[in-house]
């Protein structure tokens, strides 16, 4: 399903009022938004999934506030990106959270495969915006461009984020 298949649907369920038509954007993103999700908690299966609903949920209900201006993609990573750390403000119950703070709150010791346990740790050592955009960069695929918008950041301070959690991955997998 190509970009414009994504607008067919949403436009189907904006517009006509065909329910079922979001479904087909369900089965597309739902494996990635919840893998997303994985490395985000840390391989933490049952938030992930609680959180990929969420998402949906909320992508579902904001639906007519798709304008069409990036990707549906990338549009619907930044729910995800928001419903994440909605989710940790709540746990932390503040309003404002510093994201180094959100680092160091949300460690898990859940159970994740030992393949995975490497790179996990390797992951929690990153800052935030360098473990993030690794992970929409090259876990989910998205091109910088569209990693940027989802971070609300400016595409150089992306590709920064990127590079040098590359740096520190690379000396850390070693």
């Amino acid at each position: 399903m190509s970009n414009a298949d994504d607008l067919k649907w949403v436009m189907q369920v904006t517009v006509l009022g065909n329910k079922n038509a979001f479904d087909p954007l369900v089965r597309k993103y739902q494996s990635p938004i919840r893998r997303f999700f994985l490395n985000l908690t840390m391989g933490d299966a049952l938030l992930s999934d609680d959180l990929s609903q969420e998402t949906f949920i909320k992508a579902y209900l904001q639906l007519s506030s798709f304008k069409g201006l990036s990707g549906f993609s990338t549009w619907l990573f930044r729910i995800a990106y928001n419903v994440f750390y909605d989710y940790i403000r709540a746990q932390k119950g503040k309003d404002e959270v510093s994201l180094d703070e959100v680092d160091r709150h949300y460690h898990t010791d859940n159970d994740y495969s030992a393949e995975n346990a490497d790179l996990y740790a390797a992951l929690e050592k990153l800052r935030h915006e360098e473990r993030t955009a690794i992970l929409l960069c090259y876990m989910e695929g998205l091109s910088h461009s569209q990693a940027s918008k989802v971070m609300q950041c400016p595409l150089g301070t992306l590709k920064s984020y990127v590079s040098a959690g590359k740096t520190k991955l690379a000396s850390l997998l070693q």
